[in-house]
């Protein structure tokens, strides 16, 4: 990890991470937009748990062609062969059985894109082999463990000229896209204040966890280590290295109390050493002097939760545990919005006033897909908003709605926390991984095909 500054425990003390100089020769890929791809081929690497419905969704997406299949485990890729199968398609390329198979997958020249959903620790090592030998990558999240690989993924995009793109689907939830177009449309005035979180109890997936990865993981570091639902939409509405960037945070945990019951459940042997706390929390401060709250737990029986929380100048906007909005009443239009003149921003707006609300506001993505992405599913649609919304980028040559920078800022927290925690809370700065490149953009915006 490359870090200075160390605190010795004493935090009135800030730790600062270096930042690498940009090699000879590269820029950076703000804005970055890579030549139309018609047909856009795709293999996919890692078919347990996430794979297979990213396998069946592409089915459905226009321009798409599945090339390859790749897994440790030979019977995950018939489960996918057989999903081609039921789709009227042909099965594709096989390959399984050995630890680096997914190389030849990665090295074919009929590939465009490779998509990986393997465990964590596999995430950046294929991500930066694919980008090596010509091929955008799209990684499941959190792409990226540690600084070390989240520089080299930045360094390899920039240097191959290929996307690098997480798949953070939470920012495609209905709620966080049609709140983020009322956000930029100034709906509420200015926005200072997001949150977000990751608190799901995994109790009952643990198990389902190839070779306890996931649980070895927590044992073994300290820190948010999957930050990336709540940090997603949290930045997109604070227009994160789009105009403002994140300078400095504080974490701190709680005891671990459940982890350690884990081990023993799954594996029969007590341990006296589990590094992640049951429960964590970060604040997040901004160049422009806004602020960020994030949570992590995911041991404890709390109900499902990514708190994604929105405070403005003008209004306010919430959505677990119950959807809401309030609003200054000038802010409303009496055309669209029943009896807003009777309004206060101290509740909420009513059901009905939200109804008409959210009919004026529908993102353009979700009035132009949405419907049909709850048929097709995949924790609601947003999974297939996000793979469609990929793939309409890659075909129209434009700007992918996330890049490489915000892979990296969101990955960030699992290491950065970590500094601040294991030193007493301590402030860290955020390094810019855009190396001065954060205020190019005025604004996060989707990009779309201009008529």
């Amino acid at each position: 990890m490359l870090a200075s500054c160390a605190t010795d425990g004493n935090p009135s003390k800030t730790i600062i991470t270096d930042v690498p100089e940009r090699p000879a020769g590269q820029e950076d890929m703000i804005a970055f937009a890579a030549e139309p791809i018609d047909t856009v081929r795709v293999g996919f690497i890692g078919l347990g748990m996430r794979g297979p419905g990213a396998v069946s969704r592409f089915t459905k997406i226009p321009g798409t062609k599945i090339v390859a299949l790749c897994d440790l485990d030979s019977a995950n890729v018939e489960r996918c062969q057989r999903i081609l199968d039921n789709a009227g398609l042909e099965r594709v390329a096989s390959y399984s059985g050995e630890e680096d198979a997914w190389k030849q997958l990665v090295e074919r020249d009929d590939i465009d894109l490779v998509y990986i959903a393997t465990d964590w620790k596999h995430h950046a090592p294929m991500a930066l082999y694919a980008m090596e030998n010509g091929k955008h990558t799209a990684i499941e999240v959190p792409a990226a463990m540690d600084l070390d690989e989240i520089w080299a993924l930045i360094n390899t995009s920039e240097k191959t000229r290929k996307h690098c793109m997480m798949l953070e689907n939470c920012v495609y939830d209905f709620f966080e896209m049609n709140t983020l177009n009322m956000a930029q449309q100034g709906l509420f005035g200015e926005v200072l204040h997001t949150e977000g979180s990751y608190i799901h109890n995994l109790q009952d997936f643990w198990g389902e966890y190839w070779n306890n990865w996931r649980l070895d993981y927590n044992k073994e570091h300290r820190g948010d280590i999957y930050a990336t639902h709540g940090m997603g939409p949290a930045c997109q509405l604070l227009d994160i290295h789009r105009g403002d960037r994140m300078t400095t945070l504080v974490a701190m945990d709680t005891k671990a109390v459940t982890g350690p019951k884990l081990v023993e459940k799954f594996t029969g042997e007590k341990t006296d050493s589990f590094a992640n706390g049951d429960h964590t929390m970060t604040m997040i401060r901004t160049a422009n002097g806004k602020t960020i709250h994030i949570q992590h737990d995911v041991m404890n029986p709390r109900p499902y939760s990514r708190m994604y929380q929105l405070t403005g100048t003008k209004g306010f906007a919430n959505k677990y545990p119950r959807e809401g909005y309030a609003f200054e009443p000038e802010q409303l239009d009496s055309a669209t919005m029943p009896d807003h003149e009777n309004l206060t921003a101290h509740s909420c707006i009513s059901d009905e006033q939200k109804a008409a609300l959210i009919e004026k506001y529908t993102h353009p993505i979700i009035r132009e897909v949405g419907e049909y992405a709850k048929t097709v599913g995949g924790h609601g649609g947003m999974d297939y908003i996000m793979d469609y919304r990929l793939i309409y980028c890659l075909r129209n040559g434009l700007p992918l709605d996330m890049d490489v920078y915000d892979l990296a800022e969101w990955c960030s927290l699992a290491p950065l926390t970590r500094l601040s925690i294991e030193n007493g809370s301590a402030p860290v700065k955020v390094p810019d991984f855009t190396r001065g490149g954060w205020q190019k953009l005025n604004g996060y915006r989707h990009a779309y095909v201009k008529e």
